[in-house]
């Protein structure tokens, strides 16, 4: 076997480049590790062009079950399946960051790999970019790079930004909490992708971490540049497909005129018709034509016209100022009782339905992959974009990483904002429905989430908003527009898409992507100020519609108590085989019974089944005391007193003296096996039995029920007047 190792210092780690023999079929390969994590990258670009009308690429990221040395999977199988949405998520990021450095016009498939072959202490997401940068700078295909990649990290109560943060240090379980989790990559000074989940943190604050960022990506560039340097072979000849000249002017003379007679006010619909208009044209006057080249002409010269429109004449397709938001609208509730929350949020022709249901701590999605095992999810949201959204036919059902990205992006925007747990034990699920897109469903599925959240009396400690911001920009004069609020003409052929979302007091959740090879900071600082612009407005028509979170849950959403026994009494609740856990469930009718390893019981149920279930545990469990009061059935008679049940599994005996404050000749003139009667511990024996007393717990019992002092008499005692009788 051949290789050859390339070190390089990050964060006190150290980071080893691999170029081996492994897969020397594949037109670039490398073994990237850091610290005990380790990824294999491979890249392969077919001979032959496709008839496509854009850019095959595919990123494919593979987790392995043995990288975390467990033999994961399901009960019944045992081998890796469908990528897990963590792959699908480190896949995005990968595919983002490179695909803007692939040469325009390119056509022929491109597939990246990333195969995770041990993760330990540091996710792969960011060794997975940084390989397939090694993997395509040193191939042959035709790419710009190299491009490189860090984490960024904060904790509580520290300023300070860790590069390359371990899972414990991202963990919010155990103080100190994270703070932030910041995925960047960038070349050359600039950013071309951002991954952002925070805890209120101040715009200014995540600028910072991005200049922190910026200095180790420039140490990864230098490194990966003197790999190539030494490695890296001639790349394939490419050049772009030359578009005709004589449709080219045909688009010109019929087409400019009505671009420039919509005076820069033209909506999605607008441009859907002229696109018809054109094609339709275009084939019927050049028929041997393929349909891509007006197609791509088409595409072309409306990007060049939306660029004009906004760095030349300060214009927006739509009209628009560039800080200007669409029309907006925001309704918590009213949708239907049955829903335990809703929220529906319109910007402009962008609208979105949130649904949301409350169900217990059992209803917690359990995560089970290389990176967490066994670990519990009580917060999701579920983004769904149906084709009609997009006034299209197609296929309905089934997830695409494009939704799954979304509602990633949505749902850390809104975790930040969720009650403990201990305060709010329930498992959230959010279903975010897009019922018209045209710019930004992600970001308006955080509005509605929001308002749905609020609307289901889920205490958030603020409402979270997002927005979308654009840029539109010449590289060559070095001249650029910020965009608020893109909507699809301008995420499509603008330069940067760059969500914000966030509460009054900072940012929970940052996403971009660029068209070009990256994006300088100062255009980052820029988006971010008009971003808090925006979203200010945006939270003020949501608390305009929904003040602060309902004071309570809705009624049909599941009660949830809460109580705690000792560790060693857990055995005791559950009872052998689950026997005393399913019979209080049983006879309570509760949903579930759930109990943490440290003693906690979550009790959920409806109609007052989680109350009834909640006694019964207490009463299993509670340590009784001299003095406690209870009423309880007399379950056995004997010569000397009556046994009384104080519990599910305690009884006391009450003496005969102890019945009433006169003498009774024997315990049955007073009681019998089934009533019941009111006690009160007297005393616990050094062996833990307990001595009731009734006539303690209630004096005037016996009286009421007619029992009768024995013939004799006696004291209040029970002892007999007379002189003393003594033993002889």
């Amino acid at each position: 076997m051949q290789k050859k190792e390339y070190s390089l210092e990050i964060a006190g780690k150290t980071m080893i480049a691999e170029f081996n023999d492994w897969a020397d079929q594949a037109n670039g390969s490398v073994l990237l590790r850091y610290g005990n994590s380790a990824v294999l990258a491979t890249v392969v670009m077919s001979n032959k062009e496709s008839n496509l009308d854009y850019f095959p690429l595919s990123v494919e990221y593979e987790e392995k079950f043995y990288a975390a040395g467990a033999i994961l999977g399901s009960r019944f199988v045992r081998r890796e399946g469908r990528p897990s949405d963590e792959a699908v998520l480190s896949g995005r990021i990968v595919d983002r960051t490179i695909r803007p450095l692939f040469p325009k016009g390119l056509k022929r498939d491109v597939q990246v790999i990333i195969t995770v072959l041990s993760i330990e202490d540091y996710d792969t997401d960011i060794l997975a970019v940084n390989a397939a940068s090694l993997a395509l700078a040193t191939s042959d295909i035709p790419w710009n790079g190299p491009v490189s990649a860090v984490r960024v990290g904060l904790v509580e109560d520290d300023p300070t930004p860790i590069v390359n943060p371990s899972y414990g240090q991202r963990s919010d379980e155990l103080p100190p909490r994270a703070k932030m989790d910041l995925t960047v990559s960038g070349k050359d000074g600039l950013v071309n992708m951002i991954e952002v989940g925070a805890r209120e943190v101040s715009e200014e604050h995540v600028e910072h971490c991005l200049a922190r960022a910026s200095e180790e990506i420039e140490k990864i560039q230098a490194w990966q540049k003197s790999i190539v340097a030494e490695r890296g072979v001639a790349k394939q000849t490419f050049a772009a497909p030359m578009e005709s000249g004589e449709i080219e002017a045909e688009f010109e003379s019929v087409m400019r005129p009505k671009l420039l007679a919509l005076d820069g006010k033209m909506d999605k619909g607008d441009i859907g018709t002229l696109k018809s208009e054109w094609m339709k044209h275009a084939l019927e006057k050049f028929p041997d034509a393929k349909p891509q080249i007006p197609d791509g002409i088409f595409e072309h010269k409306l990007d060049e016209h939306v660029h004009d429109l906004a760095i030349k004449e300060g214009k927006r397709v739509d009209g628009r100022a560039m800080d200007e938001i669409r029309p907006l609208f925001a309704q918590a509730g009213g949708i239907s009782p049955v829903i335990h929350g809703t929220g529906l949020f319109y910007r402009g022709q962008t609208h979105v339905l949130a649904a949301l249901t409350l169900g217990g701590p059992g209803d917690a999605q359990l995560i089970d992959t290389i990176e967490f095992q066994d670990k519990k999810k009580t917060f999701m949201l579920h983004y769904n974009f149906p084709p009609f959204s997009v006034g299209e036919t197609g296929r309905v059902g089934g997830m695409n990483r494009r939704m799954i990205g979304h509602g990633a992006l949505a749902e850390k925007s809104l975790r930040a904002v969720l009650p403990q747990k201990e305060n709010f034990p329930y498992t959230i699920r959010i279903v975010a429905d897009c019922l018209a897109s045209n710019g930004s469903t992600s970001m308006a599925s955080v509005c509605a989430g929001t308002l749905a959240l609020m609307d289901s009396g889920v205490p958030i400690s603020r409402p979270v908003a997002g927005i979308a911001m654009g840029m539109m920009s010449d590289a060559k004069a070095g001249v650029y527009k910020v965009l608020t609020d893109i909507q699809g003409p301008e995420d499509h052929h603008g330069d940067m898409d760059f969500k914000v979302a966030g509460t009054s007091e900072g940012v929970t959740g940052v996403q971009m992507d660029v068209k070009v090879d990256g994006v300088p900071l100062k255009v980052l600082s820029e988006a971010f100020a008009q971003a808090k612009k925006a979203r200010m407005q945006i939270l003020e028509v949501i608390q305009k519609a929904i003040p602060a979170p309902r004071a309570d849950i809705s009624p049909r959403a599941p009660k949830i108590l809460t109580t705690k026994v000792k560790v060693d009494q857990i055995g005791l609740v559950i009872g052998p085989g689950g026997k005393m856990i399913n019979g209080i469930k049983d006879r309570t009718g509760c949903d579930e019974i759930t109990i943490e390893e440290d003693g906690t019981i979550f009790i959920t149920g409806r109609q007052g089944t989680a109350e009834a279930a909640l006694k019964e545990i207490e009463d299993l469990t509670r340590e009784y005391m001299v003095g406690d009061r209870f009423e309880g059935p007399v379950v056995r008679l004997m010569d000397f007193g009556a046994f009384v049940k104080i519990g599910p599994n305690n009884d006391g005996l009450v003496h005969v003296s102890e019945v009433a404050p006169f003498r009774i000749g024997k315990i049955s003139d007073a009681v019998q096996i089934g009533d019941v009667v009111p006690v009160v511990i007297k005393e616990i024996d050094e062996k833990g039995r307990y001595n009731l007393s009734i006539k303690a717990a209630d004096p005037e019992w016996a009286a009421r029920k007619g029992v009768k002092p024995s013939e004799g008499g006696g004291d209040m005692h029970g002892r007999r007047n007379g002189p003393p009788r003594h033993r002889i």
